[in-house]
């Protein structure tokens, strides 16, 4: 497969979302942590979290935060860490 060429209009789509990434991902993280609330023990709870740490690696989350959060698995840390992490990226 050669290199792709896109129109005008597709790299501003490409551009956008690289540019929104982190919103994008806040955004899934606040998602998963309803899931998670839901979610009982079992594999569709494995699923979740195993969503998450992709999302939390996508953020660059400092890997001392990233492994706490994996290790504890608990939504309640995961969510008050997405809390700050949404104030702190409004007020950029």
């Amino acid at each position: 497969m050669g290199d792709k060429e896109y129109s005008k209009y597709q790299q501003g789509v490409i551009d956008r979302y690289y540019k929104n990434l982190d919103a994008i991902m806040l955004q899934k993280l606040q998602e998963l942590v309803t899931e998670l609330y839901l979610a009982k023990d079992g594999p569709k709870e494995d699923k979740l979290w195993e969503r998450a740490e992709k999302a939390l690696l996508k953020l660059k989350i400092p890997r001392q935060i990233k492994d706490h959060i994996m290790q504890k698995r608990r939504v309640e840390i995961l969510a008050r860490n997405v809390e700050d992490w949404l104030k702190n990226s409004k007020r950029r």
